[in-house]
């Protein structure tokens, strides 16, 4: 167990609704940090609802800072995935500034899977903040929507059960082989056999098409979490009490790539 320091309301940038709260193990090593999204398809949640991730902190001294964003009714595509680069900009400065993370990650639940992925997949994002492919120790795709976001198809007007391959669409970004294999952030990508409909086979067709696109698999890793509905695994344990969600995305961060 780790004491954990807590830093709570930072806004990170000028948006009144950009706070980002850190939970800091107390230790004399630099560790990891995860830049967690939180879910509620882009139009509910808070950052403060993450009281399983946190256990990162507590458990297994992987540091978090989670990040609100603007969202529906007020907010328009792209401004949450913008919220979400200006997140990881301030992570960033912070480190260079602190010098208290030894790699970063990005990730999120749902609502916030879909920004992580927005994050990796179109570059520009974070190109614009100064974050290069490097910077990015790994991400966590959790029950994220690789097809346009069903809410962006809302603010369309079109019905939410459209599949939609656009600018809006993570898995629009893979066009061409990979060419960062050398650099190439680590991912998980996590979902349940009865999450949404058509969620399990989306991030199906997402892995399977950056295997078609060349890229380096070995860095690759999918998990279906049978018996659960759509993140219904996230405050779940196993038979010894454990956590199921912190220990999955502590395994992912501290393992060695071959």
């Amino acid at each position: 167990m780790f004491d954990v320091k807590i830093i709570r309301d930072i806004p990170y940038s000028e948006q009144k609704e950009c706070l980002i709260d850190l939970y800091l193990p107390v230790t004399d090593n630099k560790c990891p940090v995860l830049i967690y999204f939180h879910g509620g398809g882009l139009n509910s949640g808070n950052r403060q609802d993450e009281n399983i991730i946190i256990k990162l902190a507590q458990l297994y001294g992987i540091a978090v800072a989670t990040a609100d964003y603007r969202m529906y009714p007020e907010a328009r595509f792209p401004e949450f995935i913008e919220d979400s680069a200006d997140a990881v900009k301030f992570i960033h400065d912070y480190n260079l500034e602190h010098d208290k993370f030894s790699e970063v990650y990005i990730g999120g639940i749902s609502a916030g899977g879909y920004l992580a992925m927005m994050l990796f997949f179109d570059r520009r994002y974070l190109e614009k903040k100064g974050i290069e492919v490097e910077d990015i120790a790994g991400y966590i795709f959790d029950t994220g929507q690789p097809t346009t976001h069903f809410n962006v198809l809302a603010e369309r007007g079109l019905d939410t059960r459209l599949i939609r391959v656009d600018e809006a669409a993570p898995i629009y970004y893979i066009e061409k082989d990979y060419e960062y294999k050398a650099s190439q952030p680590k991912i998980l990508i996590l979902y349940s056999d009865k999450d949404i409909t058509n969620r399990p086979e989306q991030n199906q067709l997402l892995y399977r098409t950056m295997y078609h696109f060349n890229y380096d698999m070995e860095k690759i890793e999918i998990k279906c979490l049978n018996g659960y509905e759509h993140g219904g695994y996230y405050d779940a344990r196993s038979e010894d009490g454990t956590y199921i969600l912190p220990k999955l995305y502590s395994d992912f961060i501290q393992k060695l790539l071959r």
